[in-house]
């Protein structure tokens, strides 16, 4: 003999939309301390980063963002000589 389940005709949408830029009071995933034995500078790019993503809820950034994280501390490239 066949068990059926009923499922609910109706979808219950749980997500907030009423704050869609607000990022979450508390951050669910959980970032390993993975910054021991970096340089420091290493570790300031790499906590540079995690602000980053904990910001613009990301879990991956592109090359793109990666540059701007750079550059938000401090990084310049001089102009290469012609010729």
């Amino acid at each position: 003999m066949m068990q059926t389940m009923e499922t609910p005709s109706v979808f219950v949408d749980r997500r907030n939309y009423d704050h869609p830029s607000a990022p979450p009071l508390v951050e669910r995933r959980q970032f390993a301390n993975s910054h021991e034995g970096l340089s420091p500078e290493a570790k300031e790019l790499a906590l540079a980063i995690d602000r980053y993503k904990l910001t613009h809820r990301r879990r991956f950034i592109s090359h793109e963002e990666l540059l701007l994280v750079i550059k938000s501390l401090g990084y310049h490239r001089d102009p290469q000589p012609a010729g």
